[in-house]
């Protein structure tokens, strides 16, 4: 059957009736056909599972009781903050998913000079949002019970003033002046990876981020597209340090 795994804002607590979130809800009864009597299991980010019954399910609720908990030990050993370029469509939503199923602990979406989306202030609150619920939706499906943030959207310039280089790994896919990621000594650190959007990093983008302790990397003799390459590049890092 689907994954009867269901995201809960909820403080979460062995015996207590815990009302689903109206799309939790639906997708258990109209989606999943779940009745009362059926298991389930909510979690809420606090790095546990809980185990849960159906007690109540009607057309204005669905309640689950919460029969046991336990803890979630998947999380990677790699602490990798995802600095994004923010791209249009669904390429952002598409990066942002599998970012979390590979392990990725925190996302950065940056405006860049290449970057197509501007946002105003509302839209930012509302692309803020949206990606937070995509990192659940991902959550929900691979398991994790920890949720990574997405942070307020920040061009490249002032997250660089905002976070002078202390002690992580600071990677770029640059293809100029570039060495093969497996060619990096294992990371002990945080790692920051830098991915521009469509049309890449601009120059002056890549120089300053140089300035700042970014190391050029490629991931081979073709180049990828921006919803591809963050999931290529940590899948790789998983590959070589973190629990693949």
């Amino acid at each position: 059957m689907s994954n009867l795994r269901f995201y809960s804002a909820e403080n979460l607590v062995i015996g207590a009736a815990i009302r689903l979130s109206d799309n939790a809800a639906t997708h258990a009864t109209r989606v999943l056909r779940l009745n009362v009597g059926n298991a389930i299991k909510l979690f809420n980010g606090d790095g546990f599972d809980y185990a849960c019954e159906l007690i109540s399910v009607k057309k204005s609720e669905v309640l689950a009781k919460i029969k046991a908990s336990e803890v979630v030990n998947n999380e990677s050993p790699l602490n990798i903050t995802l600095l994004q370029g923010i791209s249009s469509g669904d390429r952002m939503d598409y990066t942002i998913q599998k970012a979390v199923e590979l392990g990725v602990k925190q996302i950065q979406p940056i405006f860049t000079e290449r970057s197509v989306v501007k946002l105003s202030a509302e839209r930012t609150q509302k692309r803020l949002e949206h990606w937070q619920n995509v990192v659940i939706s991902a959550c929900e499906q691979c398991g994790r019970a920890k949720i990574p943030a997405v942070l307020i959207p920040i061009t490249l310039s002032n997250w660089l003033v905002a976070n002078p280089q202390a002690n992580a790994t600071r990677i770029m896919l640059n293809p100029v002046g570039a060495k093969p990621l497996a060619e990096l000594p294992k990371s002990t650190q945080d790692i920051q990876l830098l991915i521009g959007a469509e049309g890449g990093l601009t120059q002056a983008e890549i120089a300053v981020a140089i300035d700042h302790g970014f190391q050029s990397v490629v991931l081979g003799p073709r180049i990828l597209r921006t919803e591809t390459a963050a999931p290529t590049a940590i899948a790789v890092m998983q590959s070589l340090w973190g629990d693949f």
